[in-house]
């Protein structure tokens, strides 16, 4: 199957809240070239599928895929790749460079350092977890407290995601936006606020592999 096949494939087999879920962290993701929101608003399968085609190129499965793997779509995202006939290794791999990840230097100055939430693998517990932090964190507004009175984001990006209408949606954009300009200094911030505010949730992450 070709690329496009493929792509139109996992477009349509997506459910419909998928297919919004997909919609949006295409927008919210920061690797250029980047895809601005009336691209997608209100676009159909066949809109969506022509988009990444035309603004990804030949990369464009590898994009549906990390967007997939981000919401949390494994399913669609093995079969995506499967029909496509694509190798394509999972986000924050030591192989991701040859997909347009993160090189290798800029990995090694993120994780530099003592962590709060570094895990085995060098990667930060909040960047290891973001897909089931999204989904599931609840109490965003008094992180967002928490977070603003650390410094760790802005009175600006604060008024910004508090008024975003979804909890997923304000923590999309608090992983996008503040928290990764923020650095390893401030997502151990953030790690910490969880321990207390969402504290078994986060040891029910910790005991994941």
């Amino acid at each position: 199957m070709d690329k496009r096949q493929a792509v139109k494939g996992m477009l349509t087999n997506l459910s419909k809240d998928e297919f919004t879920e997909f919609c949006e962290e295409l927008v919210y993701r920061e690797k250029p070239p980047l895809v601005a929101l009336n691209k997608v608003e209100g676009k159909s399968v066949l809109d969506i599928m022509k988009l990444l085609l035309s603004t990804f190129h030949e990369k464009a499965v590898e994009v549906a895929a990390e967007v997939l793997h981000t919401i949390g779509c494994n399913e669609a995202r093995a079969k995506l790749l499967k029909d496509a006939g694509v190798k394509y290794s999972e986000p924050g791999s030591s192989n991701m460079e040859a997909t347009g990840g993160p090189s290798s230097e800029n990995g090694s100055r993120d994780t530099a350092g003592p962590s709060a939430g570094g895990t085995a693998d060098g990667e930060h517990f909040v960047d290891k977890h973001r897909t089931e932090l999204i989904n599931r964190v609840n109490c965003v507004a008094d992180i967002l407290d928490q977070l603003l009175e650390k410094k760790v984001i802005t009175q600006s990006s604060y008024s910004e995601i508090l008024v975003i209408p979804t909890t997923r949606q304000k923590m999309r954009e608090l992983f996008s936006g503040p928290l990764n300009a923020a650095g390893p200094r401030g997502k151990d911030v953030f790690y910490r606020i969880l321990e207390k505010e969402e504290q078994y949730l986060i040891e029910e992450l910790k005991g994941k592999k």
